[in-house]
């Protein structure tokens, strides 16, 4: 299947002619070797590559492999570079010293002449989407660099975006698939744990089950890795008092505070402001403050509690902060020097861990519970793709996934590893409601200092973008408030335009914005095919 995909793709560079692949291969199928031999094709024919990965984490992974392999042909870029390396990366990149850039999203701006190959490796995830000015994706931008220069996108991925599998049934993307594990290796077994049942036998809100941390025990008594995955950081969720029910809130965003215990501090994740913990209610001054909800540091904790002699990991973004932190801690992985790794989805995507037998799932339920038609979509691709981390050596592998819904598709589909068969039961609910793929999604975010005018400059723009749509097959939904009502001190609402074709959408937006994209004095956020 490999050599397969490989012939078909080197046809494809040969040409010099614009084309698109979905590549589709079960984890640990050997995508990343095609990538390398693809490169080395494309390097044959005097062009250059480009290689995007979703994580910062995963680029010292990476770039360990493809200098390997091309020496220092091969840049690294990501977001965490320092102003002089990234300007010495950007002059030998067109310069032409350096003919590959592996990186993150921006990588796909690098200035590389002659470009023959896009790669963007774990294709679904949504960090591939800049969800702040410019806002683009970059796989749009990719598909636009590979018509321009004649080059091949390859998107790959073990569990593809609903939209990139409706593209290749479509015949928009070539699909090539790998079905296989390299050397025969069998796909990790997977239980689901059913904490209902823990409920039922008295056991309050267990952080894990006894299933799973029977299966702990027996792998640290095997000297083999595990990996544990809540994708909440921090330590507590929420700080509540018992008596009124009162939750402490940012003052600036509309969201809980998250209480990091490194620090013993409550934490906005969105402006980052913090405060000490409360003792006492500030609301009704009777009840005490007590933590509720777990995130990654708890889970931790809970692990040096339960196994204090084994060395154990958290990576989150909290634990990244430091200055190649991601680098040391892939290290100290890879070496076995840890040998309980606890993390969010960080922890999820291309780690390629041989010694990695075990894999838990704390909370399998966490992205379903949001309000979002991708939940379902999240849930099955953070479950198999962090799956995919167990078994990859000689040993096979083990995945215990806990959840308090275990009939649900995307947790069965995931269980089996049938991609197939979540996308036919997704598929199906987005074109009986008529979401993408099926229409283009545009949201329209008003924001501003006072609550009142914000509102109502959100309701004249729907009305003036219903008078411009009449009569035409599109909808104007809202508006209401934002997810993120309040955000740094700004308040915001905001309406969702929904279409088959995207272009007149677009074309409503720019005749009622004013200059600046702004209405009635408020600035508004355009942004096209939000995730």
């Amino acid at each position: 299947e490999q050599q397969r995909a490989f012939e078909t793709l080197a046809a494809a560079t040969t040409a010099k002619r614009v084309a698109a692949f979905l590549l589709h291969g079960v984890t640990g199928s050997g995508k990343t070797e095609l990538y390398l031999r693809l490169i080395s094709e494309v390097l044959r024919q005097g062009r250059s590559a480009i290689c995007l990965v979703p994580e910062i984490m995963l680029t010292p992974q990476a770039i360990d492999r493809f200098r390997q392999r091309f020496g220092e042909a091969a840049a690294i870029w990501h977001s965490r570079l320092t102003a002089r390396r990234r300007a010495l990366t950007w002059h030998d990149l067109s310069s032409g010293r350096c003919r590959i850039v592996v990186g993150t999203r921006s990588a796909v701006f690098a200035p590389l002449a002659h470009l023959g190959l896009i790669v963007l490796d774990e294709e679904q995830d949504p960090s591939y989407k800049q969800d702040n000015a410019p806002r683009y994706h970059a796989r749009e931008v990719a598909m636009a660099r590979a018509r321009e220069a004649g080059a091949v996108v390859l998107l790959g991925s073990a569990t593809p975006s609903v939209e990139s599998f409706y593209a290749a049934t479509r015949r928009r993307l070539r699909l090539l698939e790998l079905t296989t594990r390299v050397q025969g290796r069998a796909l990790p077994k997977v239980e689901i744990v059913d904490l209902r049942q823990e409920l039922v036998h008295g056991r309050r809100s267990p952080l894990l089950s006894l299933r799973l941390q029977r299966a702990l025990e027996r792998t640290v008594a095997l000297q083999e890795q595990a990996i544990l995955l809540l994708n909440r950081r921090g330590f507590a969720r929420i700080a509540q008092c018992p008596a009124c029910g009162a939750v402490v809130r940012c003052d600036a965003c509309s969201v809980p505070l998250i209480y990091h215990a490194t620090t013993q501090q409550l934490r906005c994740h969105y402006c980052n402001r913090s405060r000490p913990a409360p003792e006492t209610c500030a609301a009704c001054s009777r009840g005490y403050v007590r933590l509720r909800g777990s995130g990654t540091q708890r889970i931790e904790s809970e692990l040096h509690r339960l196994f204090p002699a084994s060395a154990i990991a958290r990576l989150d973004s909290d634990a990244t902060k430091p200055k190649d932190s991601h680098r040391r801690l892939y290290d100290a992985i890879a070496t076995r020097q840890v040998d309980l790794l606890v993390g969010t989805q960080m922890v999820a995507k291309g780690l390629d861990l041989p010694h990695v037998t075990l894999v838990g799932v704390v909370s399998a339920d966490t992205a379903l519970n949001l309000p979002d038609f991708r939940a379902g979509e999240r849930t099955f691709e953070l479950l198999t793709q962090v799956a995919g981390r167990a078994g990859r050596g000689d040993r096979p592998g083990r995945v215990m996934i806990q959840t308090f819904c275990p009939d649900h598709y995307a947790i069965q589909a995931a269980s089996r590893h049938d991609y197939p068969a979540f996308y036919r039961a997704e598929i199906a609910m987005r074109k009986r409601l008529q979401l993408p793929p099926f229409t283009h999604l545009v949201e329209l975010t008003v924001q501003g200092g006072r609550r009142a005018r914000v509102e109502q400059a959100a309701q004249a723009l729907a009305e003036a973008l219903r008078g411009r749509l009449k009569g035409r097959a599109m909808q104007v939904l809202g508006p209401a408030p934002h997810r993120l009502a309040l955000l740094r001190g700004t308040h915001r609402w905001h309406l969702v335009l929904k279409g088959k074709q995207v272009i007149p959408v677009l074309a409503a937006v720019r005749q009622v914005l004013r200059e600046g994209r702004r209405f009635h004095g408020l600035p508004v956020i355009v942004d096209v095919d939000p995730l």
